[in-house]
């Protein structure tokens, strides 16, 4: 699936530890295409191009699988023994390098900007960023 993996700062950064994936579970925070692929359609599998740029071209992030500390049946298996898997469930992988909080000077997406997410070989997608209201 092509996905743009977004995170709630506020709340990954909440608390004593990082809440990595609950801040990613919010309404819109991962978005994902229609579009689904088996492993069979790919030459090799584990080394797709994957990244994003801002739209007018700015690379943000750009890698290929092979490069992923763990592959795919790794994380796989790590997360099948905690909680069971289940037809349609997704399982993020991580991001390549270029995360804009660990960048030298951080950079955000903002209000406006249209973030392009690709994995070569099953699309593109195109998120629109808004404004989020804060809960107070």
């Amino acid at each position: 699936m092509t996905r743009a993996d977004l995170s709630e700062r506020r709340m990954q950064l909440a608390g004593p530890a990082p809440q990595f994936g609950l801040a990613k579970s919010s309404r819109g925070y991962a978005p994902l295409s229609p579009e689904l692929v088996s492993t069979d359609e790919f030459a090799d599998p584990d080394d797709l191009e994957l990244g994003c740029r801002l739209k007018g071209g700015e690379i943000l992030q750009k890698s290929r699988t092979f490069r992923m500390v763990l592959g795919v049946p790794e994380i796989i298996t790590y997360v099948s023994a905690v909680c069971p898997l289940m037809p349609g469930d997704v399982v993020f992988t991580g991001t390549p390098v270029g995360v804009g909080v660990g960048r030298t000077t951080p950079k955000f997406l903002a209000p406006g900007d249209v973030l392009v997410t690709w994995i070569e070989g099953i699309g593109t997608l195109r998120n629109p960023m808004l404004a989020q209201a804060d809960a107070t």
